[in-house]
């Protein structure tokens, strides 16, 4: 398996309450792009803030496709091909979730991934 390289808004508590749930069944290398080196991914600041990216040898997501392949790879497939397969609405969710960050459903979606 190559390995999985996640950046990710290391200042959001969802964010990182979400890298912490995933790490706990997968090893990623978790990257806060506030301070990684992003021309090494060919990324800039501006991707970053706006959504996830993951990175492998072979692959290259971002939003919510990154959110399907890091469910997949940790073992949670039924979610992941949930996401997969709603396409669109998949995307719209996961921009609402980006940009409301500090709203209740957020909040307490990111409650629950810290337990």
């Amino acid at each position: 398996m190559s390995e999985i390289s996640v950046i990710y808004d290391g200042q959001c508590e969802l964010c990182k309450n979400s890298i912490n749930w995933v790490q706990r069944r997968l090893q990623i290398t978790a990257l806060d792009f506030h301070t990684a080196e992003l021309a090494t991914f060919g990324l800039s600041k501006q991707q970053c803030s706006r959504e996830v990216f993951v990175i492998t040898d072979h692959t290259r997501v971002s939003g919510a496709a990154a959110v399907a392949f890091l469910l997949s790879r940790r073992g949670n497939r039924f979610l992941a091909t949930l996401i997969t397969f709603s396409g669109p609405l998949a995307r719209i969710t996961y921009r609402w979730i980006a940009d409301n960050r500090n709203t209740w459903p957020v909040r307490a979606l990111s409650s629950l991934l810290a337990r």
